[in-house]
């Protein structure tokens, strides 16, 4: 018995067609005026920002 692989073929029509109906329409693309200039900050410190026992009151209840 043979196989029958016949399939169809599709067009690229056919298949700008078939992404079209399952992934709708590419946003539109964005502006250099709408976007926003990033803004570096200074490192983020780890650690007790005046003493201890402010850190401690951040963080909550523990051993001090």
């Amino acid at each position: 018995m043979a196989d029958d692989h016949s399939a169809e073929s599709f067009s690229d029509a056919d298949f700008a067609f078939l992404r079209y109906a399952r992934f709708g329409e590419l946003p539109s693309p964005v502006r250099p005026d709408d976007r926003v200039e990033l803004t570096e900050t200074g490192q983020l410190r780890d650690g007790p920002t005046v003493n201890p026992d402010e850190w401690q009151l951040r963080l909550g209840p523990g051993i001090a």
